[in-house]
């Protein structure tokens, strides 16, 4: 039986590998790690199907040490040791290159499976490489993370995908024996959702129907041909995004009735309750802020109840949340404002702070002018001075504009009592 297309294509080296030149690239982090063979743990953190398992691979291959994998998802503590054992008896043989052993799915290791790995990593038996759909800074206990190197694989851009159509259709040894011509490929894209192994099992899907070497693939016939089952909810999978891409557009959208539907899908598809209440937190700051202050606290409060209680109960608490975000005034002002100074920090570089504001702490500070005239705020009416404290080049620059609700423009109001002409409030 052939292996899947996705398998036939997997990139065996630096060369052959689509994608990620912020790491792998000639200029990337890895590439000089990788062929001087210096390898830290580390740790891969992206969507599914973006050559996180491959570029392990091509790690282990191109640094010639002893490879070994784990799932977390059926993996225990017990064969966790198992490994390591091996890990440490092959890891005699060399003095520098210790073995790599590659845990998928790292996120769904225990607290006690991810302790069980501390040692082996801090003595060097093993260079750790784990792979997470998640943020690690949540899923990944702190001394297990402290010791790795977090590096973020980014989505496949379009031509990156394009790019692997190509190769399957120029170099597979099965695919290229048959004259294919692609006229189109946004249905190819929009189904398999960025992941290049689904992109790519679609791929052979769609050409194994035909019963002629002569195809022709439109965005018609992939349709056509793939049945797409949108029902089953997979949290490890492109569903995964869609549904929590629709339960926080619903909330920002102000429907509490879909956003419980696209909560009840998540629940009932056995969703990290965790990465729930953390979306609704983020949420609330990014869209509702200043409008609603009050959603920050109740979403705190949320993720803090539901990581203490869990499952079944945690659905009531979480329906509680996402209805009163849904119900909430919305704005998205505070979110702008950051993205506004950082924007600005970027295309001014490293200002330097304005005299009276800085810090003071020696005698000599305090002679160069370190803190003279500033302006102590509550020495003044209304605990208001209107003292500069942007740099110079950058003074009267306006980042934050409160947002059309009733609590912003209490909040303009009071800026344009003390800012008005500034600002221009």
């Amino acid at each position: 039986m052939n292996e899947p297309l996705a398998e036939r294509l997997r990139p065996q080296t630096l060369e052959d590998y689509i994608s990620q030149s912020h790491l792998v690239g000639p200029k990337g982090v890895l590439t000089q790690q990788i062929k001087q063979g210096l390898i830290p743990s580390m740790i891969f953190w992206g969507p599914p199907g973006i050559g996180k398992t491959t570029l392990a691979n091509i790690i282990a291959n191109t640094s010639q040490r002893p490879f070994y994998t784990l799932s977390a998802i059926s993996s225990g503590v017990k064969d966790v040791r198992e490994v390591i054992d091996k890990a440490k008896k092959s890891g005699g043989l060399f003095t520098t290159k210790n073995p790599i052993l590659f845990i998928d799915e790292i996120h769904r290791f225990s607290k006690s499976q991810q302790d069980s790995l501390l040692q082996a990593v801090e003595k060097g038996w093993v260079t750790l490489i784990g792979a997470t759909t998640e943020n690690p800074s949540f899923e990944v206990i702190p001394a297990l993370l402290s010791r790795c190197q977090v590096y973020i694989l980014n989505s496949f851009e379009k031509s990156d995908l394009e790019a692997l159509l190509k190769r399957a259709i120029e170099k597979d040894d099965i695919i290229s024996k048959k004259n294919i011509k692609l006229d189109e490929t946004e249905a190819l894209l929009r189904l398999s959702g960025g992941d290049a192994r689904k992109l790519l099992n679609i791929f052979e899907l769609i050409v194994n129907t035909f019963e002629s070497d002569e195809i022709e693939i439109t965005n018609e016939i992939v349709l056509e041909k793939v049945q797409n089952n949108t029902v089953r909810y997979d949290k490890t999978g492109e569903q995964h995004y869609d549904i929590i891409s629709a339960f926080i557009k619903s909330i920002r959208g102000s429907d509490p009735n879909a956003a419980v539907y696209w909560l009840a899908r998540m629940i009932e598809g056995g969703e990290d309750v965790k990465f729930i209440a953390r979306r609704l937190l983020i949420l609330a700051s990014e869209d509702i802020g200043n409008a609603n202050p009050t959603a920050l606290v109740i979403a705190n409060s949320t993720f803090q109840a539901v990581s203490t209680i869990g499952y079944p109960e945690s659905r009531i608490i979480l329906s509680q949340c996402a209805t009163y975000l849904a119900c909430s005034p919305k704005s998205n002002a505070s979110y702008q404002a950051i993205k506004n100074a950082q924007s600005l920090v970027k295309q001014t570089g490293d200002l330097s702070v304005p005299l009276s504001i800085r810090n003071a702490p020696t005698k000599l500070m305090k002679e160069l002018g370190y803190g003279e005239n500033y302006q102590y705020a509550h020495n003044y009416e209304n605990n208001f001075a209107a003292h500069e404290f942007l740099p110079d080049t950058i003074s009267g620059t306006k980042l934050y504009e409160p947002g059309a609700n009733a609590r912003e423009n209490a909040l303009r109001d009071y800026l344009k009592k003390r800012w008005k002409e500034k600002y221009n409030y």
